[in-house]
């Protein structure tokens, strides 16, 4: 009867629960997802980390290469992120090329690095000769239920701290850069910003990380990205119905807890992996 009722009136179904406080998946409305994390999770790249949050699963490999600096920034290092929506993980994303969710997720991401001022600065000057550092982020979801963009801020920001660069020397005969893969050194991570993700159910019922379904039947959604420092770095909103200031406050404050809540277990996963080495 029940499975009938969600399939005949999915937010009906919805609401019934939310009218208790509570949602189909036994979470409170202010109730995360377990999320789990996994550093170096591919050893051909120069960071990784795998993110699960519920079921969505997010995977992000960097890759790093010497590049000059852009005229806008010279002598200082800079991030490509690229967020991918294959078909493996859910159904309703097609083969080809970025659809328009995957494209604003990748634009989302660039705006939370460029809005943070400076998450990560790499500087190599030899001399006469400045390079930098260019990190290609490949975000991959591979398993899609909703809350992406939570997943994929926590799975970059774990991957660059766990990004190793190889030590840059200059040949003074040839003046040419030569890497030294051998000797290798972490990122200094000057700011963890960290999303936190809300629908709006009715107008006024506010849930935190909102499944697929739940992303599908909401009137509208909102993510919330603070640092370390409880500043806000960024606030993204497409459209839907408004909120009010309460509601809006009510969000950074979660945002908040939420950005301490992950950066602790981003730390102790980075720990344990040192430990075991």
């Amino acid at each position: 009867m029940a499975a009938g009722f969600k399939t005949a009136e999915p937010l009906e179904y919805h609401r019934s629960f939310l009218k208790e406080n509570c949602r189909p998946d036994g979470r409170e409305l202010s109730e995360f997802r377990t999320t789990t994390l996994n550093i170096g999770s591919i050893s051909t790249a120069d960071g990784s980390a795998l993110v699960k949050m519920g079921n969505t699963t997010i995977i992000c490999g960097i890759k790093a290469e010497l590049t000059n600096p852009t005229v806008e920034a010279p002598g200082k290092g800079y991030i490509v992120p690229n967020v991918d929506l294959p078909p493996l993980c859910s159904s309703r994303f097609r083969p080809g090329p970025p659809g328009e969710q995957a494209q604003a997720a990748s634009q989302f991401i660039a705006d939370v690095i460029e809005r943070c001022d400076r998450l990560l600065y790499i500087l190599l000057s030899f001399h006469q000769m400045y390079l930098c550092w260019v990190l290609y982020c490949d975000i991959m979801c591979l398993d899609y239920d909703g809350n992406i963009l939570d997943a994929c801020i926590i799975a970059l920001l774990a991957a660059l701290k766990n990004t190793q660069l190889p030590e840059i020397t200059i040949n003074k005969e040839t003046c040419t850069p030569e890497v030294n893969p051998a000797k290798r050194c972490g990122l200094h991570i000057h700011k963890h910003p960290v999303g936190a993700s809300f629908c709006v159910f009715d107008g006024s019922i506010l849930i935190v990380d909102p499944t697929a379904e739940e992303e599908s039947l909401s009137t509208s959604q909102l993510t919330v990205v603070t640092d370390e420092a409880g500043r806000l770095c960024s606030l993204h909103k497409p459209g839907g119905t408004s909120l009010s200031g309460e509601k809006l406050q009510e969000c950074i404050s979660r945002a908040t807890a939420r950005q301490r809540e992950i950066q602790k277990l981003i730390d102790k996963v980075i720990q344990s992996v040192k430990t075991a080495q």
